[in-house]
This record gives C-alpha cells, sequence and structure tokens, in this order.
C-alpha cells in the first residue's frame, strides 16, 4: 500500500533513533508492514553501544505503560470475542511474563440487529488486532493474560450503578442492550486511559502508536453512545457514568449519553479535549473500588506488570 520511501520517512519522524528505528521495524513488520518492513530493516545501520543502553533505559517505563495497556486489551478482546464469537482469544496469544490466568463467563450475545452485530465484529477484530500488535511491540517484555471475570463483576458494576437490586444478576451477554451498556463500561475507559498514558510514554514510535490505538478507542466509544441513545439507554449509560465518575475520585472525568437532558455523544471538558486517567484511577475502575487495592472486579488477581495498584 505504501512506497519503501514513504515508510522510510514515516519511522524517521517518528524514531527517536537508530535503535528505535530498527526495535520498531521488527515489531511493526510481524504486526502489518511486511516486505516494506523488512526491506528497510536490512538496510539500517547498526546503533552504537550508547545508544543501545540509552534506549533500554527509556524503554523500562514505556514498556511498563505499554504493558498496563495490554492488560486493558486483553480484557476487551475477550469480551468482544465472547460477545461476537462465543469464545476468547487463542492460547498463544496470551502467554507471557507475569501470572496468566483464564477468563470466567462469556458466551455469544443473540444479537437482534444486523448493524450491531456487525460493528461488534469489528470491534472484536480491533481489539484482538490491538493484542497483537502491543505484545509484537513488547517481544519477551510482555505480560501474560491475568485471570478475567466476565461474571460475576458485571453484576458487582451494575449493582454500583444502581441498575439492579442486591439480589439481581446482570450479564452484558443476555442481550444485545446489555452488550451495548457493557461495552460502554469499557470504551470510555480506554479512551481516557490512552489519554493519560500519553504523557507517561518518552519514545515517540511508541506514543505514535498508543496515539493510533486511542484513536481506534474512541471511534468505538462515539459508536457505543450513539447506538445506547438512539435504543433509548441514556439513563441507565449515565448511571454507569456516575458510577465510574465515583470510583475514580473526587475529580469529573466522565460524562453520560445525555448531559442536563441533551445528547451528548462526545464526553469533553471546556476546552473540548478528552478527559484523562492515571493508571491508578484506571485500575480503581475495573478493579471496582475507590480505594487503593492491587486487585478486584474483572481482575480477581490483579493485573500484571508494574502499574498494578490503583489510586
Amino acid at each position: 500500500m505504501f512506497g519503501k520511501n514513504y515508510v522510510g520517512q514515516l519511522i524517521d519522524r517518528s524514531a527517536e533513533n537508530e535503535a528505535d528505528r530498527r526495535r520498531f521495524l521488527r515489531s511493526a513488520s510481524a504486526a502489518g508492514l511486511g516486505v516494506v518492513g523488512a526491506g528497510l530493516l536490512a538496510g539500517m545501520p547498526a546503533a552504537g553501544a550508547s545508544e543501545k543502553a540509552s534506549t533500554e533505559a527509556n524503554a523500562i517505563s514505556d514498556s511498563a505503560v505499554l504493558n498496563f495497556a495490554l492488560n486493558l486489551e486483553y480484557l476487551e478482546a475477550q469480551f468482544y470475542s465472547y460477545a461476537v464469537y462465543g469464545h476468547g482469544l487463542p492460547g498463544s496469544m496470551t502467554n507471557g511474563s507475569g501470572k496468566w490466568g483464564g477468563v470466567k463467563g462469556g458466551h455469544a450475545v443473540p444479537f437482534k440487529t444486523r448493524s450491531i452485530r456487525e460493528f461488534a465484529t469489528e470491534i472484536a477484530k480491533d481489539e484482538y488486532e490491538h493484542v497483537a500488535f502491543l505484545r509484537s511491540a513488547l517481544g519477551s517484555a510482555k505480560v501474560s493474560q491475568p485471570a478475567i471475570d466476565l461474571s460475576s463483576s458485571f453484576t458487582a458494576a451494575a449493582r454500583a450503578a444502581g441498575l439492579i437490586k442486591k439480589h439481581q444478576t446482570f450479564s452484558p451477554f443476555t442481550n444485545e442492550n446489555d452488550f451495548l451498556l457493557g461495552a460502554f463500561l469499557f470504551e470510555d475507559v480506554g479512551v481516557t486511559a490512552y489519554k493519560g498514558a500519553a504523557p507517561l510514554i518518552s519514545n515517540k514510535t511508541y506514543l505514535g502508536a498508543a496515539a493510533g490505538i486511542l484513536a481506534v478507542e474512541a471511534y468505538h466509544a462515539g459508536n457505543v453512545r450513539t447506538a445506547l441513545y438512539e435504543k433509548g439507554l441514556a439513563s441507565a449509560a449515565n448511571a454507569i457514568s456516575a458510577a465510574r465518575d465515583s470510583l475514580d475520585g473526587p475529580s469529573h472525568d466522565d460524562q453520560g449519553v445525555t448531559v442536563n437532558g441533551r445528547t451528548n455523544i462526545v464526553p469533553a471538558d471546556n476546552n473540548g479535549l478528552a478527559f484523562s486517567r492515571t493508571p491508578g484511577q484506571v485500575l480503581n475502575i475495573v478493579y471496582l473500588t475507590p480505594k487503593v487495592a492491587t486487585s478486584g472486579g474483572f481482575y480477581p488477581h490483579g493485573v500484571n506488570g508494574q502499574l498494578h495498584t490503583s489510586a
């Protein structure tokens, strides 16, 4: 699709040094640049010892951020895979360092609306590719999938939002309306997570990749919010938004599908900017606790990697 010169210029602009360029080309080639990336890689000079040391020092913090993102992508990819196909990711897509865990719950959603089924299928593909890309970019530094709960965690979240009573249960796999509410719980969090992580990434190549994933997650979120509004589910979505906002601390980092009775498909601050969350705030939501914790909710044994404690 792209000529060799174009790709070379793109990487030159985004990579900080020769070592960055070589590392990214290795992962990008595996993720899709193919022959073009491989050809460029062969013609690049080797990095000096000082460059390698400097790059590795930067990669420590960057890999921690990317591994944090990978934990979130495992959760989203498994959710959509079960919803669309009735099964999760293949085992070869979940191994790595740290304690590996399986997935509890999840099954195919009996979609009634063609557009929602097709949209869900597209998201499932995107999330699968996010996992594949991050794993490739991280290489041997990638973390394994932690234990994921797609069953009791949704019931706890629905109770926290006031959508169900204490004796009731909630599953996003029951029907397409509940599926959309489950997707809404994740998608807005993903956008704010990548926005908040951006300043923590020092490597320009990785930052560009994270920005690309953020854009896709924002497209997903906008479509989910639109579908919820059109189906008359704004009130339920707003309750989920309020619950998320109460979990991540005193700051106001969330907005419902409607605000003051008006449509609000794009949540933004007074400057028209997307909200940000720190890794700790994100973990408050997925652990389903407003307190400092290392596990809970969707991750019963916590996430893998250095960033694993909520705020």
